[in-house]
């Protein structure tokens, strides 16, 4: 269920049919944020912006992209997290025999920011995945820090590990909403704002189509090519 790359059908010798738990986190939205109209859709990098998209659009919602990265601390910075150090060549300076030719900068990525207007609103960041929740946790702060309001993280998958639990519980995060496609009691024990959408049903039905050869055409009828 919502492979990370849909490509990855491509390395069975079988036939794969990559269901999706969209449907299921629609609906939870439509039944369980209230006032859900006044939200917005918001993808925590640009690489989830057609998720979200396909989110906005099939809710009829606004979105927004968050982009650029979570200024490091100074102290981050000197406490050896990056080492080795670069390496720093003194044997042959090849810029050295092109004087007058400008040197170019290295690429930087800009800091964080949102394109799109969150203030007053709702805010639902979606993703398929949920790991160590350190990007989810920054872009939460970010969006209260533009003035939403309630701010929902939802994913298919939670895998929560390390101390993802604890970072979501002191995030400013509302709800965290996942699917039961990995099991994460001992998670929700540590973070009650951990919700899970139950996706058994589509999963049994799944195998019940295929054991009976019957078409899988009808787990997808309300799926976009995006999701």
């Amino acid at each position: 269920m919502d492979l990370p790359q849909k490509e990855i059908q491509g390395f069975f010798d079988v036939p794969v049919d990559n269901l999706r738990a969209s449907s299921f986190l629609l609906n939870y939205v439509r039944t369980s944020i209230p006032d859900y109209t006044n939200a917005v859709i918001v993808a925590k990098n640009p690489g989830t912006a057609k998720r979200a998209q396909s989110f906005a659009e099939r809710l009829r919602l606004g979105l927004a992209v968050i982009h650029g990265v979570q200024k490091e601390a100074e102290s981050d910075e000197v406490d050896g997290r990056h080492s080795p150090p670069p390496i720093i060549s003194r044997t042959y300076d090849p810029s050295s025999e092109f004087e007058g030719v400008p040197v170019m900068a290295a690429k930087e990525k800009p800091p964080m920011n949102i394109v799109g207007d969150v203030g007053g609103r709702i805010a639902i960041i979606v993703d398929d995945i949920i790991d160590d929740a350190e990007t989810f946790v920054a872009a939460a702060e970010l969006l209260k820090e533009r003035g939403a309001y309630k701010i929902y993280v939802m994913a298919t998958h939670g895998l929560l590990s390390a101390d993802a639990p604890r970072l979501l519980e002191q995030a400013p995060i509302d709800e965290v909403v996942v699917t039961n496609t990995i099991p994460h009691e001992v998670q929700k024990m540590q973070c009650p704002k951990i919700k899970t959408v139950d996706v058994s049903l589509m999963l049994s039905e799944a195998i019940r189509r295929i054991y009976n050869n019957e078409s899988m055409s009808y787990l997808f009828r309300d799926i976009s090519m995006e999701d």
